[in-house]
């Protein structure tokens, strides 16, 4: 298979797996307009961008498309879609290192989309540090689980099987 014909179908393969997974455990995937909890299981893949820059298109594809569904709205599906872009490019980066490279979606996320809920709820309502900052933790919290929670085991698994996977070094 050629190289760019191998990026382009698992950058789809990516996307594929992140809608379904998203979708498939909705309840907790986009928290609430009342709870800026969220456990997103699909946010495991964002370990991926270690194995293959394919990831890195294909994480955000899959975002966008699952955050069609988001109860945030259109917004969720822009600003959700760029926290991942730019965590799968910050993973990439520190590829090389798997504690630092799972940081990215982590940091991102519990910013960017935390932020994004915060505004959410209390849309015109006075600011309030506090509830920015609780929702950015909250948001974060959630993705620490699943990164270091179940990516650490997957990373050991793909590090494991990658020659059958068509992961090269």
């Amino acid at each position: 298979m050629k190289k760019s014909t191998r990026f382009l179908v698992q950058g789809a393969i990516i996307a594929a797996i992140y809608v379904v997974m998203t979708l498939a455990f909705a309840p907790i995937s986009f928290g609430s307009a009342s709870s800026p909890i969220q456990f997103r299981i699909s946010e495991i893949l964002t370990i991926l961008p270690i194995f293959t820059p394919a990831a890195i298109p294909g994480l955000f594809i899959g975002c966008a498309v699952a955050n069609i569904n988001s109860p945030f709205g259109p917004m969720d599906t822009l600003i959700g879609s760029i926290a991942t872009l730019i965590a799968a490019y910050g993973t990439y980066l520190l590829r090389h290192n798997k504690y630092l490279a799972l940081l990215p979606p982590v940091i991102c996320n519990g910013i960017i989309v935390g932020t994004f809920i915060y505004f959410g709820m209390f849309l015109g309502k006075p600011f309030n540090l506090t509830g920015l900052l609780s929702s950015m933790l909250f948001v974060a919290f959630g993705e620490l689980v699943v990164c270091f929670g179940l990516g650490l085991p997957l990373i050991a698994i793909l590090n494991k099987y990658k020659k059958f996977l068509f992961i090269k070094d």
